[in-house]
């Protein structure tokens, strides 16, 4: 997080003011942070390079990363909608329109048991 201008200017003038031991002191101090938190860099690169593809651990336990491959589509694919697209002429089946007669039609033979008998058919079958 940067500060704004007038604190480091602040800070810059009292460093200015500090004697030539008391800023070797703070370049030693800054130079055993520095170290330590290059320490833990490498030991964090070291953890994040074993996953479970490069080492005996299981998948669950490794960390959510980018595929290496990034998967492009092309702008058109991106922006489609599902169903049908603007512009675009529909084609649906043509109906049967209106009904003008209606039929009845009653076998003349069961073709279960083969009988002509609608009355032997209800009860046979």
């Amino acid at each position: 997080m940067k500060k704004p201008a007038a604190t480091r200017q602040k800070e810059k003038t009292q460093i200015e003011h500090l004697s030539q031991a008391e800023l070797v002191e703070m370049v030693l101090g800054l130079q055993t942070i520095i170290e330590e938190l290059q320490e833990k860099l490498a030991i964090a690169e070291g953890k994040s390079r074993t996953t479970s593809q490069t080492s005996s651990k299981p998948p669950s336990t490794d960390l959510i990363q980018k595929s290496e491959k990034p998967t492009v589509q092309p702008e058109a694919d991106q922006k489609k909608k599902p169903g049908g697209q603007p512009g675009h002429q529909g084609k649906t089946r043509k109906g049967f329109g209106r009904v003008d007669r209606t039929e009845i039609s009653s076998p003349e033979i069961c073709l279960n048991c083969g009988s002509q008998e609608l009355s032997e058919v209800i009860r046979a079958c």
